[in-house]
């Protein structure tokens, strides 16, 4: 029998199309097996005597505008095979056709699959509809579930830990580093559950984390042999985090040596007014802290007197709030090279630097630059500046500002330079662990940790030393967790998507690589 041209458009593998009807709104697709004979499921032996037939219905895609519903007669066969279990069976369709027990069609199936994937339950379920799927979003999440690939065996793995909810509950992620791709999600962090997922996989060979102490000692656990590698940008981070800690302990001789008296609201721009005026308030609020501290009282008997939690109280005794002006993140940033260039050019006016700024692309307000502008008259008018400024901004002066400094930034920078000594000593041991990890000299890592035990960074020092293999290997190894955690964010921004929906099978699903 010839097959049309529009017939021929609805046919699937194995299949012969018999008739194309319209009922409706729909079209309805008859059609039929195209082999003779069948294999029973059960023993695998072929039977061509057929007991009886019924017809399975398979939703299929859409075509012009119309949903498209297959009829397909299917077939009962006798097994041949007397020892058989079953004597009765129902014929298979081909597998690019429809899964056994499927009510789709498998090109339809994989289109719902990869809706799911891409955009989720509800998304896609109104996407659906637009395209005249007949899905609903549990079906579509189902999909995803069933679908979900199987991981291959990893050589190298990126680990760290995400949070379900945070500062309550966490999870972990595991990455494959070769692939760049998630393989698994562990439902908590604790080291024994790591151990446990470790230890069913032998093909491990570098695992690659950060510095916290729990992944470390489920590595060593679970894959003894394996190599563990320290995040770099964590060893860089945790060594400037080190020095700004210096820093924040030595504020009090750094403002001595400033001489820095009583600050003058009149001095002030607008914007320091207001950081002044909530300054006030937080030092009367944390005398309440720090009278009982004077009086040798210890920090959580001060927590529970005053109501507050061990973390403030221990801030306010450290000389966390002391500091009456804090940094804020500012959009004038990226545009302060070309500010300076501008300035020392001659031009000091602020709405003319504001004009310039935005003809280049600046894209904040006048106030900004004026406020900038102010300070910058205000700092230059003496030798010596009017205010004191806070730790982060004097490490950042010390460390990644040290070429671009103004005259007033040169003149804080030597002042402290000459008067606080274990700054600098702090600056010079962090630098030194810089260059050690940029030029990849494995070899002296050593020689840097006996010299920074004796340093103002020694807690630092410390804990490098206790992990100085997984850091020895950072070093001289290519491997890193960055990638870990770029999918990180990827998570986090799936499981906002889901809201109530993102349990651990399924984010596991969602983000593992589409088959």
């Amino acid at each position: 029998m010839s097959v049309s041209k529009r017939e021929r458009q609805f046919t699937l593998a194995g299949l012969l199309v018999e008739r194309v009807t319209l009922d409706g709104d729909g079209v309805l697709v008859s059609a039929r097996s195209t082999s003779a004979s069948a294999s029973c499921p059960c023993c695998g032996r072929g039977a061509r005597r057929v007991h009886s037939r019924y017809q399975r219905r398979l939703a299929d895609l859409p075509a012009h505008g119309c949903r498209v519903e297959m009829v397909v007669t299917i077939r009962r066969f006798c097994c041949v095979n007397a020892a058989c279990k079953r004597r009765i069976f129902a014929e298979r369709l081909d597998p690019g056709a429809a899964a056994a027990r499927s009510r789709r069609t498998e090109r339809l199936d994989g289109i719902v699959h990869h809706l799911g994937f891409a955009l989720g339950g509800r998304p896609a379920q109104a996407v659906a509809r637009r395209l005249l799927l007949p899905v609903s979003k549990d079906t579509l999440l189902r999909t995803v579930r069933r679908r979900a690939p199987a991981a291959p065996a990893p050589l190298a793995i990126g680990i760290d830990d995400w949070a379900w909810r945070k500062g309550h509950r966490y999870g972990t992620l595991i990455c494959d580093l070769e692939r760049r791709s998630i393989i698994d999600l562990l439902p908590d962090r604790e080291p024994a559950t790591v151990a446990a997922w470790l230890a069913e996989r032998p093909s491990i060979e570098i695992i690659a984390r950060d510095r916290g102490g729990g992944y470390g000692a489920g590595a060593a656990k679970g894959r003894p042999e394996a190599v563990q590698v320290a995040d770099r940008w964590h060893l860089f981070e945790n060594a400037s985090a080190a020095f700004l800690l210096v820093v924040k302990r030595c504020m009090r001789e750094v403002r001595r040596a400033l001489a820095q008296g009583p600050v003058d609201p009149a001095t002030l721009t607008a914007a320091e007014r207001l950081q002044h005026e909530g300054w006030q308030r937080r030092a009367d609020a944390d005398a309440v802290v720090l009278m009982p501290h004077e009086q040798g009282v210890a920090i959580k008997e001060i927590a529970r007197r005053t109501g507050r939690s061990r973390k403030l109280v221990r801030d306010v005794v450290r000389g966390g709030r002391a500091e009456p002006f804090r940094p804020r993140a500012s959009s004038l940033e990226p545009w302060l090279d070309r500010l300076n260039a501008e300035w020392n050019g001659g031009c000091r006016n602020g709405a003319e630097l504001w004009r310039r700024l935005r003809a280049v692309g600046f894209p904040g307000a006048l106030r900004v630059v004026t406020e900038w502008v102010t300070r910058r008259r205000r700092d230059e008018a003496g030798s010596v500046p009017l205010r004191c400024p806070g730790s982060r901004t004097l490490a950042r002066l010390l460390t990644l500002a040290r070429d671009k400094l103004t005259r007033a930034e040169a003149i804080i920078v030597a002042t402290v330079t000459r008067e606080a000594p274990e700054i600098i000593a702090a600056r010079e041991t962090v630098d030194a662990f810089h260059r050690l990890i940029r030029s990849r000299d494995a070899n002296g890592l050593e020689p840097w940790i006996r010299a920074a035990f004796v340093s103002p960074i020694a807690s630092f020092a410390r804990g490098i030393a206790a992990d100085r293999a997984a850091v020895a290997a950072a070093i001289a190894l290519v491997w890193s967790n960055g990638q870990t955690e770029g999918n990180i964010c990827k998570l986090k921004t799936l499981k906002r998507q889901m809201g109530g929906r993102a349990n651990l099978d399924l984010l596991r699903a969602r983000l593992m690589p589409a088959a």
